[in-house]
């Protein structure tokens, strides 16, 4: 069975088709990406998948439950975690509480746990601590030691990877990464790549937005080329690098674009 199915999935704005009966599968362990022009659907597929945006009609289902109908926190609770196209973060929290913010879903702590603080809310918080230290490790000198700076001091490719961290720390089985290499240099470029390598030896399986195509024939098993909405190619980095309608819809568009 596979760990994601989608299967004919269709999202309109007002009689603007943003996806147009979308199928595909994920395979556990799988690094996919997500390709295709500027306003091909991509993140509205990522939004329909965490519940932010739900599909107009089709099927999303992850480990066999239907997704279509659960809120973006029941979702999670399933183990799906995403970072965003725009840098989300509470940019007024440290480094550290902005990682715990993404376990915070697991904790059993509520209203009056917090405000009597019996010891097992200590010990949650330790746990958690502990455990938003071990996923910062990840990202070697460039996070740990910031600890307790707040995200807005961050560079913005250590604001990147703390949306990265936040997004695992909840030891999700998918990861959606929507363009995680935007904006960096390609020595940064270079550490993501290993980074998403890493993560997949981890045991989470990724699925990852990319402009980048040396990022994406780098690090993909398979890519999925979206245009306008539909599914126009699936295949290996081999595969999709000689797809003539890969090739049109990257190159095609942009010369006739030119042209006129």
């Amino acid at each position: 069975m596979a760990l994601l199915e989608i299967t004919k999935v269709t999202k309109d704005f007002g009689g603007l088709e943003a996806l147009h009966m979308v199928s595909l599968q994920i395979n556990a362990g799988e690094i996919i990406s997500l390709i295709g022009p500027n306003g091909a659907g991509k993140t509205t597929l990522f939004n329909c998948i965490t519940g932010t945006m739900p599909p107009n009609t089709g099927s999303i289902k992850f480990q066999g439950i239907e997704l279509v109908g659960l809120q973006p926190h029941e979702v999670a609770q399933q183990g799906i975690t995403r970072t965003f196209q725009h840098i989300r973060l509470f940019n007024r929290m440290t480094v550290q509480d902005n990682v715990m913010v993404g376990n915070d879903y697991k904790g059993r702590t509520g209203i009056f746990s917090a405000l009597f603080r019996p010891p097992r809310v200590a010990r949650e918080e330790t746990m958690s601590r502990q455990k938003c230290r071990e996923v910062l490790s990840l990202f070697g000198e460039r996070l740990l030691p910031r600890l307790a700076q707040n995200a807005d001091m961050l560079s913005y490719a250590n604001r990147r990877r703390l949306e990265i961290a936040r997004a695992l720390v909840s030891e999700p089985r998918l990861i959606l990464l929507d363009e995680p290499t935007a904006g960096m240099n390609p020595y940064e470029t270079q550490g993501i790549v290993e980074l998403i390598r890493l993560i997949r030896e981890r045991g989470h399986t990724v699925m990852v937005i990319e402009h980048k195509m040396k990022v994406v024939m780098t690090v993909s098993d398979r890519i999925i080329v979206l245009d306008h909405g539909e599914k126009i190619a699936e295949g290996t980095p081999d595969q999709i690098a000689a797809n003539t309608d890969v090739i049109e819809a990257y190159m095609g568009g942009r010369q006739r674009a030119q042209a006129e």
